[in-house]
């Protein structure tokens, strides 16, 4: 099984759209119908849907940390700041993150890009 990410909202349309070309399994929080909605929430509806999020938005981390420190489980970040790392450079690493990792693997972690 491979891990299933779920896009923030401020994502990068060409990343989602190579992710999916590459046969990677992306749901965006639009297709979700859950635009606008706050950061918490979409990472509560990230855990129930089985997905890992995937955001350039720094609010994400702080969120992380602060359930990483009260023990309150989450499904995972994937973190890239958005002047750090190309659009190729993030379908690349998330392709390697999704195909070769389980969900466990990124659960209550944040990771990185790039890799």
């Amino acid at each position: 099984m491979s891990i299933a990410l779920y896009m923030d909202e401020h994502i990068h349309l060409a990343i989602t759209v190579g992710l999916q070309f590459r046969d990677v399994d992306v749901l965006t929080v639009q297709d979700d119908g859950r635009t606008g909605m706050p950061d918490t929430i979409i990472l509560d509806r990230a855990a129930e849907i089985q997905r890992v999020v995937f955001t350039q938005d720094e609010d994400f981390l702080a969120i992380a940390n602060r359930r990483q420190q009260e023990g309150i489980n989450f499904a995972g970040v994937i973190y890239a700041q958005q002047k750090s790392v190309t659009v190729g450079d993030c379908i690349r690493d998330l392709e390697i993150i999704a195909k070769v990792n389980e969900p466990e693997d990124l659960a209550n972690c944040v990771q990185y890009l790039p890799l």
